[in-house]
């Protein structure tokens, strides 16, 4: 093996050595039967990021003008949480996606494409109020929180 080879894999990573050694990871979704890109295809994290971001600030928005009105800056930070974890429960719980994820084009399904019942919606909820599950993502870009709850995020 020349130098500059192994060097070359040194600095790429250990993903992209085994890739030269033929392993193949397949694209995330592969083993869902998931198309690579497109509709139906798994969420990447920067619009999974976005669609919490326009949520988030839709929440702050509204605890901000009609709880708080500008007062206590604490209560403030609390009931954007709270509008926060209800608006997720209700609104994944019924239609699917968030009005964030339906923004950004995305959509909550159980694993087998199905709709995803009440009590994994729930489940994903508690579990996105962690935050610290949400930031632990498998090889297919799932937060802990969806894999759990055995639950997948497509773009639509």
């Amino acid at each position: 093996m020349d130098n500059r080879q192994a060097l070359g894999s040194w600095l790429s990573g250990p993903r992209a050595a085994a890739e030269d050694m033929g392993i193949d990871f397949g694209y995330p979704g592969r083993r869902f039967g998931m198309p690579e890109q497109g509709p139906g295809s798994m969420a990447r994290f920067g619009r999974r990021l976005g669609a919490i971001a326009l949520d988030w600030i839709g929440c702050e928005v509204i605890a901000y003008g009609l709880i708080t009105r500008g007062g206590d800056m604490n209560a403030l930070a609390n009931w954007t949480y709270v509008l926060f974890l209800a608006l997720t429960l209700l609104t994944v719980g019924t239609v699917g996606f968030t009005p964030g994820k339906r923004i950004v084009g995305l959509r909550v399904l159980a694993e087998d494409g199905s709709r995803l019942g009440l009590g994994r919606v729930l489940l994903r909820t508690l579990l996105l109020a962690l935050l610290v599950p949400a930031l632990v993502r498998d090889k297919d870009g799932r937060g802990l929180h969806d894999r759990l709850a055995r639950a997948v995020q497509v773009r639509i």
